[in-house]
């Protein structure tokens, strides 16, 4: 059973959240909280990603903004395009680096296979989460300006301003406040063959697998969203709520 203190916390969190941003309707049972807890433990720690693995619809992105607010970061993800390439991804990656090691802000970047137009995305991805370096971000003279502006942050950091220690400060700033959250689908050789191609998809990661939602979790979902819902007396809606389980689970099996 969960501790009933973490669950008020979360669900206290999610009303906050709802309060601030478009409305999200999470119905938090054991699992889903379980999952938050789990997200956020694993984008505290600096250079900390998520990878979550599980079928369209089981929650990763919703739950993955909650964690992410629950942290006080800033949940960003890129806004796919007929013409977004990569030098667009480069624009919005820079940005996050900024924010992130400039500004000394947390940030969440929320990405999903789905927008992965083209696969050379996922080599500056590889990229930033075996090293936070990424090759060809930058050029020589962006490099420079970086340098020049983190050179004051350094000193008050008691660290020599030489070249290399401002650019290991502002990549290990940024591994420090930048985390991703990568929402994958296990269905199909997608996965499988990314994995092999992109090792840091999974040995940079820590991996949370999304499981069928079981039938309790199945039951608070329905028993949630009827609730507003005119069904006759209380034996008739204890019937219909308790029917949508069991229909949900024998259309999956069915398709």
């Amino acid at each position: 059973m969960l501790n009933e203190k973490l669950e008020h916390h979360v669900s206290d969190a999610l009303k906050e959240y709802n309060d601030n941003n478009a409305y999200m309707g999470l119905v938090l049972f054991e699992d889903a909280i379980k999952h938050v807890c789990k997200i956020t433990r694993i984008v505290q720690s600096p250079a900390g990603h998520a990878l979550l693995v599980g079928v369209g619809g089981s929650g990763k992105q919703s739950l993955s903004k909650l964690a992410s607010f629950i942290m006080n970061y800033q949940t960003v993800f890129i806004t796919i395009s007929g013409n977004y390439g990569m030098n667009d991804l480069k624009l919005d990656i820079q940005g996050y680096y900024t924010k992130a090691a400039i500004k000394d802000e947390g940030l969440l970047w929320l990405f999903t296979e789905g927008q992965i137009t083209n696969e050379r995305f996922l080599v500056y991805i590889n990229d930033l989460l075996s090293s936070g370096e990424i090759a060809d971000l930058y050029t020589n003279d962006e490099k420079d300006q970086i340098i020049n502006n983190v050179r004051a942050k350094v000193k008050a950091d008691g660290i020599p301003d030489t070249r290399e220690n401002c650019w290991q400060w502002f990549i290990d700033k940024t591994r420090k406040n930048l985390h991703m959250s990568l929402c994958f689908s296990p269905v199909g050789e997608s996965f499988r063959q990314r994995a092999r191609k992109f090792p840091a998809l999974v040995n940079n990661t820590v991996i949370d697998w999304f499981q069928p939602w079981p039938y309790d979790a199945l039951l608070s979902v329905a028993s949630t969203f009827l609730a507003e819902v005119d069904l006759g007396d209380d034996s008739a809606r204890d019937a219909v709520v308790r029917f949508m389980p069991i229909s949900f689970t024998q259309v999956n099996q069915m398709c």
